[in-house]
């Protein structure tokens, strides 16, 4: 009997915890990796800050084995708001993990030392595993490298340039007797992790992670108020910040067809499953002007956890990623039971958190077409930092501009009413006409038309309108003009006039 045989349809959670199997039952589905490992494994290098996966104090790292059984990936989450059952199979690696038996510190923690990088020390635990999981996988990282590594750890005392002065040096230091690059990747680690593979679902009171997309639409049809859970990077703030009470929970990050991403001649295809990290570096191959928005969605924790098609599903009208794939013309691929259709992500939304999503009902995947010539693509953020913050408004522009003429244009806002969506008198002032200042004018004003925004504490409704026309001129500023190499309307009028 193989041990996929034998690990079945189980109450009991398995995951690795420095090399040994650990079970944990009669828990919570709820219960996150963070109060699991503060409570019940009295672990408490790993701390509780924000609860909500803002400050980076809970992070931990997390090796999951891939389909084939041939490697495990290491990645950094946030523990706050992960739920326990969500790392079943996988492995789990804290601060104390690091440490050698014989007392030795792990080249992290000792470049942290060396370099002074820590006063109170609070937020010092989640630092060391946010850089362990850049040691991991670069040997020798630059400033960019650290900076974004560190994107979702938050210090107010010691300041950053110690702790990116000890990222940038750690791995200069001789390896260590455990966690090296090369014992990560070892055999061991994947054994441990292939004998705790399940052949069947895991199923706790409250809890199913369903192994087939079959399996799914069954336990959807079969309860169809159950919660679909993904990443829980928005579902976990329910628990931790609004102590709400969850309906049965199905967990769609088992389902191996929905962790699939495909490139063919129809375009990009993003599986449910798929986390952010994986689907930004997909959609960023095809388009690198998105790379700015890929890095600057939430933090490598946050990517790393959430998925794409989670994002659309919760549908935030501040959700970041809506705007660029609604401009597009991105297309949600749903099922329920045996039954399945596609809908434009732009009708996908019927107002402010209501979908065109039947009971029973769960996105499979979401469809980018492919990039046409002339294509022009851009997508902006405005919010009070730059690092993992809350939009006061996104917006995406994908433009065709032949012969100094506007072909087509989606125009999208998100930020700027109860759901993110095109602005489409702006876009009837731009189709047909002349790519020119006076004409990115007139759809400006036409803005007014499409939106009143409202105003709360991130912005007023006056600011937002503004900025909207804003980022407009700002798209036509970094596609127009005598520089770029389609000459423009005013470009060619000027000529005409000397």
């Amino acid at each position: 009997m193989t041990a996929d045989q034998t690990v079945g349809v189980s109450s009991e959670i398995r995951f690795v915890l420095d090399g040994r199997v650990v079970s944990a039952n009669d828990l919570p589905p709820t219960t996150t990796v963070l109060e699991y490992l503060r409570e019940t494994a009295h672990r408490t290098g790993t701390k509780e800050g924000c609860a909500e996966g803002d400050c980076g104090a809970c992070t931990v790292v997390l090796g999951s084995l891939a389909a084939d059984g041939s490697r495990v990936g290491y990645r950094a989450v946030n523990s706050c708001i992960r739920f326990l059952p969500t790392i079943d199979g996988c492995e789990l690696v804290t601060v104390e993990s690091l440490q050698a038996p014989d007392g030795r510190l792990h080249p992290v923690q000792q470049a942290m030392v060396d370099h002074h990088a820590s006063q109170c020390g609070f937020c010092t635990p989640g630092f060391v595993m946010s850089l362990f999981a850049l040691y991991l996988r670069a040997a020798e990282p630059d400033r960019e490298q650290v900076l974004e590594a560190l994107s979702g750890n938050l210090c107010r005392c010691t300041g950053y340039r110690p702790i990116i002065e000890a990222g940038r040096c750690m791995g200069k230091y001789p390896p260590p007797t455990n966690w090296s690059r090369e014992a990560a990747d070892s055999a061991g680690h994947r054994d441990g992790l292939l004998a705790i593979r399940r052949g069947a679902s895991l199923k706790l009171p409250g809890f199913h992670a369903p192994r087939s997309i079959d399996e799914l639409a069954d336990a959807l049809t079969n309860n169809p108020a159950a919660l679909v859970l993904a990443g829980g990077t928005d579902v976990g703030l329910w628990v931790t910040k609004q102590l709400r009470e969850l309906p049965a929970v199905v967990y769609i990050g088992e389902v191996a067809e929905l962790k699939y991403l495909r490139r063919d001649a129809a375009g990009i295809v993003v599986g449910a499953a798929v986390p952010l990290t994986d689907a930004w570096s997909a959609l960023v191959a095809d388009f690198p002007e998105l790379a700015e928005q890929a890095q600057r969605f939430g933090s490598p924790p946050v990517r790393n956890s959430g998925t794409l098609c989670g994002n659309l599903a919760n549908g935030s009208p501040i959700g970041d990623s809506l705007p660029i794939l609604m401009a597009l013309g991105a297309e949600l691929e749903l099922r329920r039971g045996a039954r399945t259709r596609r809908v434009p992500l732009e009708e996908f939304y019927l107002g402010y958190q209501k979908k065109d999503l039947e009971p029973g009902e769960f996105i499979v995947s979401v469809r980018l077409p492919p990039r046409v010539p002339r294509q022009w693509v851009a997508s902006y953020k405005l919010s009070k930092r730059v690092d993992q913050d809350i939009s006061a408004i996104s917006a995406a522009f994908v433009v065709r501009v032949e012969n100094a003429q506007i072909a087509s244009a989606r125009v999208v806002y998100g930020g700027m009413a109860a759901v993110a969506a095109r602005a489409r008198a702006a876009e009837s002032a731009l189709i047909g006409a002349a790519w020119s200042r006076s004409t990115i004018e007139a759809a400006a004003a036409r803005l007014a038309e499409d939106f009143q925004p409202l105003t709360d504490l991130r912005a007023s409704g006056a600011y937002r309108l503004q900025a909207a026309g804003n980022l407009l001129r700002r798209f036509y500023l970094e596609h127009g003009g005598a520089t770029h190499p389609t000459r423009t309307a005013d470009a060619a009028a000027a000529s005409a006039s000397e």
